[in-house]
């Protein structure tokens, strides 16, 4: 009868002890994974956009510095994705100069250049585990720089032309975010060996 008594009493006991620490067990674990993001973006140029950017990817990258770099190169896109739909609604604008249309149908190519190359730049981050680690790398590094190049080409567009400062206040802003993003994202590749 002590026995039954005992199996009835603790065996609830040890489901309720369980159940109160298994949210404590996965709390921990989340601020792990926080701070591991917090920790890496330090070696970023703007580390308050790492960190606001990649923290809500912290459950999904772990400790794992591979798949924050692609994390961070998938913000890079769907930065560089809204600045594109930013760009192109002004080319739908009433009152956009010829000079302005030819500057911002050359920066929407700036763009789309810019996202095929963080496509790139992911799928190479996505073959490190093969032969020519290296090579891949190096690629990565290269694609993921080429953004801020092509960011770089769209403003250049404006040197030495009258643009409406509306106009090009949106087009920099845009821009600066794609800059600030793909360097975080090439600082985090730059760091990963």
């Amino acid at each position: 009868m002590e026995v039954s008594i005992c199996k009835t009493l603790i065996l609830p006991l040890l489901t309720i002890v369980l159940f109160i620490s298994l949210p404590q067990t996965a709390t921990a674990a989340n601020e792990a994974y926080t701070n591991f993001v917090k920790t890496k973006c330090n070696v970023t140029t703007y580390i308050s956009l790492c960190q606001k950017t990649l923290i809500p990817y912290a459950s999904s990258v772990k400790t794992n510095s591979t798949k924050l770099c692609k994390a961070a190169l998938d913000v890079t896109i769907k930065g560089a994705k809204n600045a594109s739909t930013t760009v192109s609604t002004l080319k739908k604008q009433k009152g956009i100069t010829r000079i302005e249309a030819s500057i911002i149908k050359d920066c929407i190519e700036d763009v789309k250049d810019a996202v095929y190359e963080l496509k790139q730049a992911v799928d190479a981050m996505g073959h490190l585990g093969d032969k020519e680690k290296e090579f891949q790398l190096a690629n990565a590094k290269t694609y993921a720089s080429s953004v801020i190049t092509d960011a770089d080409s769209c403003t250049d567009g404006f040197s030495g032309r009258k643009v409406n400062p509306s106009v090009k206040k949106m087009i920099n802003s845009s821009m600066a975010n794609i800059t600030k993003l793909a360097s975080n994202a090439l600082a985090l590749i730059n760091h990963l060996y």
